[in-house]
């Protein structure tokens, strides 16, 4: 549809029709306008995956590998394969508006987060963020790349005011953004929650209108984050295009039409507004007659999803053991020690608004044992290191009403009274928009398969518990929010635990040896997010014997495998990070493995830095992020060398904690204010400044092969770079030009060889880059780029 046409849709709408298209119909979408056969537009998270409009551990999304560990394939291609991949699945689950990428920059490895984000450095992630967004909106789906600008830090995130100098602000926070636009024209923009320079996102005219609009000539829609619009004139002339979420915002109930009319908002800023949503909204299809593609998650995707988690992975460390590198293992080993946590329970996504349920996860214990059926493939957990109790399994879970497995909830009204029930899952519940109508309570049923003995059980959520169990009583209290946590999303974020111990005996249990769970719950709050989970662990875990189980079968392994790492609960939306050590006894896990086994492969399962003091000595570090639904079958792959480790680092590991050029008070706002006093030195940039060296640099990544560069001759199409694969197997490589004073980032590619073969590659230079240095990691630059004659 033209201009001309889009124009002559908004002709027939009345100040009252536009303004009711500029807030949301509910939570996540738009109101229709069957008088111009405008149809309602839906919205959906997605950095992860894509969501849908219910937060519904039923309603199962693909699950793809963390915005970091995209980022550190540095492939163009293979961001381009994420984007289609996650613009199909908006089809299939009819959604017009994916809220992805997350494009703000890795400014301290503090952020809460990091993970969700590609880069520290503004090329890479506008390069990869671009191909993202064009593969998401070639399936006729809108990208959103967010939230502008300067949202780089989770604490205080809704009021801090960000104070950074216009160069700093020009050349790396919004330069993300300004390529995404020139290279991948995104049709929605998100505005964050913070002030920049003294003006809210949500109403800052100079860095929206006059820059974002005006100078880079965007026309498409910027959206607020959910919550975040604060006024009605002000975020009108501020730049603002759609407030969400509805029905509720400034501009509702007729407000905005009326500042119109009274001329506190001229006309022509509304129609500019609305236009740009028509517009839209013939891009996503939302004038057609069309259905979403339906149907479960497609099975077609894993082995794709598979390679692009494999293609992230970056062996940090690789050294010989016996008269050879340690990786990747030999498919005939007989024994094999898997240790740690993570290697069950992995972190496949961090917290927050990203999260979606996806159909499976592949464990690396599940992966491992696939992968060597004729191996012995044994496991010790180790050490624990979650704050909540584990969730209790679907399959130990069966419901009361005789419908299969998980729990049973009952929606209850204001007497009791059940006015819909249905059968969810065991783990934590959330219902975000609040709970169905004229819902006062909740209770949830189940029977579970217990063994006679001392159990621990614990509740989360905030509000009023009443827990039986086999008819018992055994816990009445009110459960309240920690100090200081007021995000409204906390009950997801930062739930409160209460725990508290069973003793089970024979007639607690029926025939079939399960007991009678009933957990009744008032929420504290009823409207806006509601949460509510159950924790279980059998007796009390006995430290020294775990850790001594442990070592034990790493001693008699051919090769131990420690899988360690965060989780959802360290690394989230809403809060920034407190420490960069691992969390709980991880690094003591790893000594005394490694002690008692040199062949010892340590797996992190971790979306943002962590210090790893053992590093050195440890043969084999393998950083594997937050590694998608796929994960222990792409971990398999690499271990095992069916695939190369082929990521390379988007961010600089720091050695000590001490080395960090945005440490701890950096992300912590003062009186409101949070000056990015260091300017553009960030991450590798600060490195280099200082004369630092980290524990590994920015663009890091061993393979399973060595290259050699030959030469690199700077002309007019770019930096072209010969290189030799110097191993015995094919590989492939990172190509890294930076610019060499002050080093920046300047240029990348990837090239691939056989076994001995020699190829050149093209790489693309940023324009007046001055004297360019070429290698594999910024601190790996083994050659200069000469000038063509």
């Amino acid at each position: 549809m033209d201009e001309a046409k889009l124009r002559s849709l908004l002709s027939e709408l009345i100040a009252a029709d536009k303004a009711r298209l500029l807030t949301g119909a509910d939570f996540w979408t738009l109101h229709p306008m069957p008088k111009i056969g405008l149809r309602s537009l839906v919205l959906s998270d997605g950095p992860n995956g894509v969501r849908g409009t219910a937060w519904d551990e039923r309603d199962t999304s693909l699950l793809f590998p963390v915005a970091s560990a995209l980022a550190a394939t540095w492939d163009r291609a293979a961001a381009r394969t994420a984007g289609e991949m996650f613009g199909d699945e908006a089809r299939r689950r009819g959604v017009h508006v994916v809220l992805a990428p997350t494009v703000n920059v890795h400014r301290s490895p503090f952020g809460g987060r990091h993970f969700e984000n590609f880069s520290e450095d503004p090329l890479l992630i506008g390069e990869i963020g671009a191909e993202v967004v064009a593969g998401i909106q070639s399936r006729g789906v809108a990208a959103t790349p967010k939230h502008f600008v300067a949202n780089d830090s989770e604490t205080e995130r809704f009021g801090y005011d960000a104070i950074v100098d216009d160069r700093t602000l020009r050349e790396l926070y919004l330069k993300p953004f300004e390529r995404i636009i020139a290279k991948a024209s995104p049709w929605v923009l998100m505005a964050a929650y913070n002030s920049v320079n003294g003006s809210t996102m949500t109403e800052n005219s100079v860095l929206v209108n006059d820059i974002l609009k005006d100078e880079w000539a965007w026309d498409g829609v910027l959206v607020s984050d959910w919550f975040a619009t604060r006024s009605l004139q002000a975020a009108a002339l501020g730049g603002l295009d759609l407030a969400m979420p509805g029905p509720k915002s400034p501009w509702s109930d007729g407000k905005l039409a009326k500042a119109v009319e009274k001329g506190e908002v001229p006309e022509a800023v509304l129609d500019d507004k609305v236009l740009r949503i028509l517009r839209l909204a013939d891009r996503v299809g939302a004038f057609e007659d069309s259905e979403p593609g339906g149907g479960g998650p497609p099975e077609e995707a894993r082995p794709v999803i598979r390679r692009l988690a494999a293609q992230g992975f970056v062996l940090l460390r690789n050294e010989i053991v016996s008269g050879a590198p340690l990786l990747p293992i030999d498919r005939k080993v007989a024994k094999v020690a898997v240790i740690g946590e993570n290697a069950t329970i992995p972190a496949v996504q961090g917290g927050g608004s990203s999260h979606v349920s996806p159909p499976h996860v592949v464990t690396p214990l599940d992966g491992l044992r696939a992968a060597l059926p004729d191996a012995d493939v044994l496991y010790q957990r180790g050490v624990r290191h979650r704050r909540l109790l584990d969730v209790i399994p679907a399959a130990e879970v069966t419901d009361p009403d005789g419908e299969g497995s998980g729990l049973r909830v009952d929606y209850l009204g204001a007497d009791g009274e059940v006015l819909e029930s249905e059968l969810r899952g065991t783990e934590r519940l959330l219902w975000l928009g609040g709970l169905p109508a004229g819902t006062k309570s909740l209770r949830l049923r189940g029977n579970l398969r217990l063994d006679v003995d001392e159990h621990v059980f614990g509740v989360n959520g905030t509000g009023g518990f009443r827990v039986e169990l086999s008819g018992r009583e055994v816990l009445a209290a009110d459960v309240v929010r920690a100090d200081g946590i007021d995000d409204p999303m906390g009950d997801m974020l930062e739930p409160p635990e209460q725990r508290f111990n069973v003793v089970l005996v024979e007639s607690d249990l029926d025939d079939a040896g399960r007991a009678a769970l009933t957990v009744e719950f008032t929420p504290e709050s009823l409207d806006a997010l509601v949460a509510v989970g159950i924790g279980h662990r059998a007796r009390e875990w006995d430290d020294a014997s775990e850790l001594a189980a442990a070592l034990a079968i790493a001693r008699d392994a051919d090769v131990a495998v420690v899988v360690v790492g965060t989780n959802d609960e360290v690394e989230t939306e809403g809060r920034d990070r407190d420490s960069l050590d691992l969390p709980g006894a991880q690094n003591e896990l790893i000594r005394k493995v490694v002690a008692a086994n040199p062949n010892t492969v340590v797996v992190v399962n971790a979306g943002s830095p962590v210090l790893m003091p053992w590093a050195a000595d440890v043969p084999a570090v393998l950083w594997t992020w937050f590694g998608s639904q796929e994960y222990g079958d792409a971990l398999a792959d690499v271990l095992l060398g069916e695939v190369e480790p082929g990521g390379r680092l988007p961010t600089t590991f720091p050695a000590e904690l001490a080395d960090v050029p945005v440490p701890l008070p950096g992300v912590q706002p003062v009186d409101g204010e949070l000056h990015y006093t260091e300017g553009t030195l960030v991450g590798y940039r600060a490195y280099e400044d200082r004369g630092v060296t980290p524990a590994f640099h920015f663009g890091h990544g061993l393979g399973y092969t060595t290259w050699e560069y030959l030469e690199a001759v700077a002309g007019g199409e770019g930096v072209r770079v010969k290189l030799r694969n110097t191993g015995d197997r094919a590989g492939r490589e990172v190509v890294q030009v930076y610019a060499a004073e002050p080093l920046r980032l300047a240029g990348f590619a990837v090239a691939e060889a056989e076994a001995g073969a020699e190829v050149s590659v093209v790489v693309d230079v940023e324009p007046g880059a001055g004297e360019l240095r070429v290698g594999r990691s910024a601190g790996d630059l083994r050659i200069g780029a000469a000038k063509s004659p």
